[in-house]
């Protein structure tokens, strides 16, 4: 697991490369802004030849944040993450690694009946009950979650994982209440604190594709609020100290997907000084939790010149308009790191050469929204 000593020695080994506030505060140290994704690739040997160099390269060049799932690439991304741990000329303690469980994993191909798949490996077994799953593919029993990371933690070849995900649980909104999500994620949290406990994990949060950033009553909302007040409700009976572990939240952001931060979505927090609601940033903020964006690019579609509002692009720091996107992302108050994914080494030299910027301040980056 990440130790402080270490996430510190690899700020200071790389720090001196990058603008400011590069590294930021994140579990018992700081951790790089800009993270490197696993989501996107076949899942071919080709594939996973050219991730692993590519993030090989990332940890050697100031990047100390790796993203991952146990569905994504069909298991063959969190194997490929354990793998460039193990090759890279850095201390496993100096690399912040998070992983997400929610979603049915293949293993290592697309199967040609998907469904028979998840029957033979997933319900048979009883690894799932037939009514924990959502869209026939997801599910966040403890009995799963807890399946999940030990499988995640054999994939990775690691002992413990610095943060571990709940996948997207707004997937299990279509089969059933708001409410019943919300007690399906306290339940699970309670097996995280365990596994927290127990050294298995060093934190928890919640991943998320539109539970936080669609408007308050639409069918796929969470309220982040409810969903830490579950966490504390969890530490509280797990643990001695009613501490917690919940510590971050990931969600899409980008300049053409900024709506964490311009909709006011959320209940302010107790103190906050709000006269109504906030958004999801400000809430994550004010409530001491950790924000890691996806989509940072728009799976690319951010990289190409014209892609960014001529306006908002002519405020940005960056040579590429894949950096400014970036910088645009890693500029809302209130994001630790920004994550983005490529098997291509000249990118990954760009996406980290983009960390050399400084970000705009809070009030340049409010003032975009003008």
């Amino acid at each position: 697991m990440a130790t402080r000593e270490a996430l510190w020695g690899y700020r200071n080994r790389f720090g001196d490369a990058f603008g400011r506030t590069y590294f930021r505060r994140f579990g018992p140290g700081v951790v790089s802004s800009l993270g490197i994704g696993t989501y996107l690739g076949e899942p071919t040997p080709a594939v996973d030849d050219a991730a692993r160099e590519s993030i090989g390269l990332a940890l050697r060049s100031g990047v100390n944040h790796v993203d991952t799932a146990a569905n994504y690439r069909c298991g063959r991304a969190e194997r490929v993450v354990g793998e460039a741990l193990t090759e890279a000329p850095v201390d496993r303690e100096s690399v912040v690694v998070a992983t997400k469980g929610g979603f049915l994993p293949f293993d290592g191909e697309r199967p040609a009946d998907p469904s028979a798949y998840v029957r033979e490996r997933f319900v048979e077994p009883g690894i799932v009950d037939p009514g924990d799953l959502a869209n026939g593919a997801h599910a966040m029993t403890p009995a799963y979650l807890e399946w999940s990371l030990d499988r995640s933690l054999d994939r990775l070849g690691l002992d413990s994982v610095d943060c571990f995900y709940v996948h997207n649980p707004e997937t299990q909104l279509a089969v059933r209440s708001r409410s019943e999500v919300y007690d399906a994620l306290e339940a699970a949290f309670e097996a995280l604190e365990r596994r927290r406990a127990a050294g298995d994990v060093g934190a928890y949060g919640v991943a998320s594709w539109s539970a936080f950033r669609v408007p308050q009553g639409a069918d796929g909302y969470l309220s982040l609020a409810e969903v830490l007040a579950r966490a504390e409700a969890a530490g509280e009976a797990v643990g001695p100290d009613d501490d917690h572990g919940f510590a971050a939240v990931q969600l899409p952001f980008n300049v053409a997907m900024a709506d964490a931060f311009t909709r006011r979505n959320q209940p302010a927090p107790p103190g906050a000084d709000a006269d109504g609601p906030v958004s999801t940033l400000t809430f994550a903020h004010e409530a001491g939790l950790s924000v890691v964006t996806s989509a940072s690019l728009g799976q690319g579609d951010l990289a190409v010149e014209g892609a960014i509002p001529a306006d908002v692009d002519a405020t940005l720091a960056g040579e590429t308009p894949a950096q400014r996107a970036l910088n645009f992302a890693r500029s809302a108050p209130g994001v630790t790191a920004s994550l983005v994914g490529t098997t291509d080494p000249e990118h990954v030299r760009e996406n980290v050469a983009a960390g050399t910027f400084d970000p705009l301040g809070a009030s340049a980056f409010d003032a975009v929204f003008e």
